[in-house]
């Protein structure tokens, strides 16, 4: 049965009328609150996840549980109705578990904490925030088996729980935490920033109402919402079409040596509604790359991707919620049934941008972005160091961003725009590493008349003997360039030992183990390009070549011939282009590089691994895909 929130002061709120400039400022006090939780948990967090990535995100929502400022959306109203218990002023809610709040945190090491902020014994706003903890327990450091099977295998498990309980806390609960956790000193530093976060939104909260009213501050989230829905309204009807268009890509394996994983999904509208349908998705996977795909998440990522493309000046939230529709077939690697494992979702939760970008822009091409860096990869590195301590590293790494209409790709950039690098003096100062490379990878971007951002090189030096594991993608697919422009390069990873010996990692494995003086070489993947390569001025083909983001033989996709100064050779340009428009087939809307079955066949020759197997599914999965 729902959670029962008490509220001692029945009392309704009074609908005010509010004038625009109020309104403004209270919306601009909200951005700033939110912007503050960010700046609290930062310089508090000592995990390098959070306080030097960023891998966290804070929400402030309405008295009815819709987000108003942030970034994930709003899980309340879920949260409230599957709760059984009672919500009090001074409780704080922790939880862990993807399948108690229907994918609202979408693996076990993201922490999400949630606070109900009361006035007078009403409640007026909700203070939310989730957090990657480094680790939580399971059969790995880290807790991001790439094999595992089930849910169990991947870490504590925390159902929705009071970690503060009418402002005190839980000391039980927490003790009982703290002990599953490999560096349970930066998950308490970590979940005690969070908690000072949410307290922080608490206090602006507070002083918001006490400078102009609660109705009015009531009253202005309302407006806020409403105002974002009829953006959004407008933005459906103009960008969304009646007929229906489809769109496919793939996971490339499942980290136990099958693949790709097919994500699909057709788009359309009837009246003013939005309908996203997944239908024809495999399978959910006997590993860890499914991901529960929260249908409010994808509200979510189809705003953030309308308002910042269209309307940047909205304020982004749910108010548009009821305009779209989702549809996520059961049993699928988005809607996966529980214990099935989740650790490698990173890899389908960053597609799905991919997915949007191609179903968006098939009704307008000049409007089209290319395929780029849709993942978030990961690298961790544990052992013991000379004195005998552990050490653990949780890094994300960066890459290419899409050639869009409007310019280049940037290159070496996050999937998340709010995500900053880990400096490399910081990894050399707390862990074994030193960091013999750094850099853009010429010519990974994809050729085209606005050029893909390039991927980057990182070279880890280790220190100190120890286990690495690796969780990357689009080593068998490319990303996709888009009006003729060429695909992005894909990932590598390549172990070069002590000796000399090189290994070629697969894109997801635990447990390698390096030694001192190996050197791991960290490639991420390009963006696709956009754009005929022919059209691209020549001396934007030089600068690139100045800078070393593009190679003089790389030059030549664009048709560019560059002498030894950098300098363009103008005749020979003519010529080489004359040349490879006359024997080059029709340009494509999109380019792959190839089919899944071209692409397998080419595969130990053009990524020295062994292409995937095609997944098996079980009778049950299959069948409960299909709905019997």
């Amino acid at each position: 049965m729902p959670a029962k929130i008490i509220q001692p002061n029945a009392q309704p709120f009074q609908a005010v009328a509010l004038d625009s400039i109020t309104l403004d400022i209270i919306e601009n006090a909200l951005r700033n609150a939110r912007s503050e939780m960010d700046a609290v948990l930062f310089r508090t967090a000592m995990s390098p996840g959070i306080r030097e990535q960023h891998d966290a995100f804070p929400m402030i929502a309405s008295n009815t549980g819709k987000m108003v400022v942030g970034q994930f959306g709003s899980f309340i109203h879920g949260f409230i109705e599957g709760y059984d218990g009672m919500i009090e002023e001074g409780d704080i809610f922790l939880t862990n578990d993807p399948y108690s709040c229907n994918g609202a945190v979408s693996h076990l090491n993201d922490w999400l904490t949630l606070m109900p902020i009361y006035r007078e014994g009403r409640v007026v706003s909700w203070a939310a925030m989730f957090g990657h903890m480094t680790d939580i327990g399971g059969k790995v450091p880290g807790s991001l088996p790439t094999d595992a099977a089930q849910i169990f295998e991947e870490g504590l498990q925390i159902p929705p729980v009071k970690i503060f309980r009418k402002g005190e806390l839980n000391s039980e609960i927490h003790s009982l935490l703290l002990r599953n956790c490999r560096m349970p000193h930066w998950n308490r530093a970590d979940l005690d920033a969070i908690v000072a976060a949410l307290r922080l939104a608490e206090r602006r909260v507070h002083e918001i109402i006490d400078r102009f009213g609660v109705d009015e501050y009531i009253a202005a989230m309302s407006e806020m919402l409403d105002r974002n829905r009829r953006a959004m309204r407008s933005i459906i009807q103009m960008v969304i079409p009646e007929r229906k268009q489809s769109f496919e890509d793939y996971v490339d394996d499942d980290g136990v040596g099958m693949g790709p994983y097919k994500l699909a999904c057709a788009m359309w509208r009837e009246g003013e509604k939005a309908i996203f349908d997944f239908t024809g998705t495999d399978p959910q996977s006997i590993s860890s790359v499914n991901f529960l795909l929260n249908e409010e998440m994808f509200k979510m990522f189809l705003g953030s991707f309308f308002i910042n493309l269209f309307d940047p000046q909205i304020l982004f939230n749910d108010g548009f919620y009821d305009l779209v529709e989702v549809r996520i077939p059961e049993a699928t690697i988005l809607k996966p049934r529980r214990p099935a494992a989740l650790s490698c979702r990173t890899h389908l939760l960053g597609r799905i941008f991919d997915v949007m970008g191609g179903l968006l822009g098939q009704g307008a091409p000049e409007a089209l972005n290319a395929a780029g860096f849709s993942d978030s990869p990961h690298l961790m590195y544990s052992g013991y160091d000379a004195k005998g301590e552990w050490y653990q590293l949780f890094q994300i790494g960066f890459g290419g961003i899409p050639g869009r209409p409007v310019g280049d790709g940037p290159d070496g950039h996050s999937l998340w725009p709010s995500f900053t690098n880990v400096p490399n003096e910081f990894l050399e100062s707390y862990f074994p590493l030193r960091i013999v490379e750094y850099s853009s990878i010429p010519d990974s971007g994809g050729a085209g008349l606005h050029r893909g951002g390039n991927g980057v090189c990182t070279g880890y030096e280790f220190l100190a003997d120890g286990e690495i594991s690796v969780h990357d993608d689009r080593w068998l697919t490319h990303p996709w360039g888009v009006n003729g422009g060429q695909p992005g390069s894909r990932s590598s990873k390549r172990l070069v030992r002590k000796d000399g010996t090189i290994e070629w990692l697969p894109a997801k494995c635990d447990r390698v183990k390096v030694f001192e003086g190996d050197i791991l070489y960290f490639n991420t993947w390009g963006g696709g390009g956009w754009g005929d390569p022919l059209k691209r001025p020549a001396d934007l083909v030089a600068l690139d070549c100045r800078r070393g983001l593009v190679t003089r033989e790389g030059a030549r996709r664009y048709g560019v011939v560059i002498n030894e100064d950098f300098s363009v050779d103008a005749a020979a340009t003519e010529a080489l282009r004359a040349r490879i428009e006359a024997q080059r087939p029709p340009l494509q809307l999109f380019d792959r590089g190839g089919s899944v079955e071209e692409l397998r066949a080419r595969c130990k020759e053009e990524t020295h691994l062994d292409p995937p197997k095609p997944p098996v599914f079980t009778k049950w999965m299959k069948a409960a895909r299909a709905g019997l």
